[in-house]
C-alpha cells in the first residue's frame, strides 16, 4: 500500500501530518504522493476538495480518507487525535470502500476554442460578474425555461448540503445517482417566469445552460473558477467516474446532516 498525505498549511494540520508521516513509516507503510493507493487529507472539507482535484486523473485507482482538524466535515471521518487509530486501520486494510457520484462539466466557448471538461465533487455555479444573468436552460436536449436572476447552482448529492442548500435546494442522499439544479434568486413576475423550484435529474439526463451573453460570466467548479472567457454553453451530467472513500469508519450521510445542521444533544 502506498499513501499520500495532503494537508493545508494550518498549524494544527501540519502537526497532525507530521505525526501521521512518522506513524506510517514506523508501521512499514510507504509514502508516495505521485502514485498513491490512498490519499489522506488533513484539514477539512476544503482540503479534501483540493486533494480531489489534484488526484482527479486517478479516481479509479485511489481511495480518500479525511482527518479534520476543525469542525466535523461531510468528507472527513477522523479527528486530529485519532492518528494511531487510523494507522491501525490502514495496516488492516482489505480494500473496502464507499463511493459517491460526481458531476461532469463541459464548457463550450463562443470564440471557437477547444471546450474544457471538469469534474466537481460538490457543485458548479454560473453567474454574471454584475447584473442579472439571462440564460436558456435545456434538459436532455429540450428547451425548459429562460432563466433570469443571480445564477444557477448544479450540485451532486453530497454537494447538496453545501451552496445548494443555502439557495433553497433539497438535501439529496448520495445513494441517488443524480444531480440537482437550484435557481439563485430567480426573477418571477408577470413578464418573466421560471419553475422556481429545485430540479433533480437521473444519470441518463443532462442540463445545458446557454447564457444570452457570452461575456462577463463566472463559472465555478467547486473551488476553481473560469472567468474572462466567452462562455457559449455549459453542459452538466452525472460523471462516469465516482469518488471512493476507504470505509474504515465511514459516517452515515444522514448522521453528517444531523450533526452539521441540527446538532441535537444526545447526552
Amino acid at each position: 500500500m502506498k499513501v499520500s498525505i495532503y494537508g493545508n498549511n494550518g498549524q494544527a494540520s501540519v502537526k497532525v501530518a507530521t505525526a501521521l508521516k512518522k506513524g506510517l513509516t514506523a508501521a512499514g507503510i510507504e509514502l508516495d504522493s505521485l502514485d498513491p493507493d490512498i490519499v489522506i487529507t488533513v484539514g477539512g472539507d476544503g482540503t479534501l476538495l483540493s486533494a480531489f482535484h489534484h488526484y482527479s486523473d486517478r479516481l479509479d485507482r485511489v481511495r480518500f480518507v479525511g482527518i479534520h482538524t476543525g469542525h466535523l466535515g461531510f468528507y472527513t471521518d477522523w479527528r486530529d487525535y485519532e492518528v494511531q487509530e487510523l494507522i491501525d486501520s490502514l495496516v488492516k486494510d482489505n480494500g473496502q470502500s464507499v463511493s459517491y457520484p460526481l458531476l461532469t462539466i463541459k464548457v463550450e466557448y463562443a470564440d471557437g476554442t477547444h471546450p474544457d471538461k471538469a469534474l466537481a465533487l460538490n457543485e458548479s455555479t454560473i453567474k454574471k460578474v454584475s447584473g442579472t444573468m439571462v440564460a436558456d436552460v435545456y434538459i436532455k436536449g429540450e428547451f425548459f425555461e429562460s432563466f433570469r436572476g443571480d445564477g444557477l447552482c448544479i450540485s451532486t448529492p453530497t454537494g447538496s448540503t453545501a451552496y445548494n442548500k443555502a439557495v433553497g435546494g433539497a438535501v439529496l442522499s448520495p445513494q441517488f445517482n443524480a444531480i440537482q439544479m437550484a435557481e439563485i434568486a430567480s426573477i418571477n413576475n408577470l413578464v418573466f417566469r421560471t419553475l422556481g423550484s429545485p430540479l433533480i435529474l437521473p444519470a441518463d439526463e443532462w442540463i445545458r445552460v446557454e447564457p444570452a451573453s457570452s461575456a462577463n460570466n463566472v463559472l465555478m467548479c467547486d473551488q476553481l473558477s473560469i472567468e474572462g472567457r466567452p462562455i457559449k454553453a455549459i453542459t452538466y451530467q452525472i460523471a462516469q467516474h465516482r469518488i471512493s472513500f476507504a470505509e474504515y469508519r465511514h459516517t452515515h450521510f444522514w448522521q453528517r446532516v444531523e450533526s452539521s445542521f441540527i446538532g441535537r444533544d444526545n447526552g
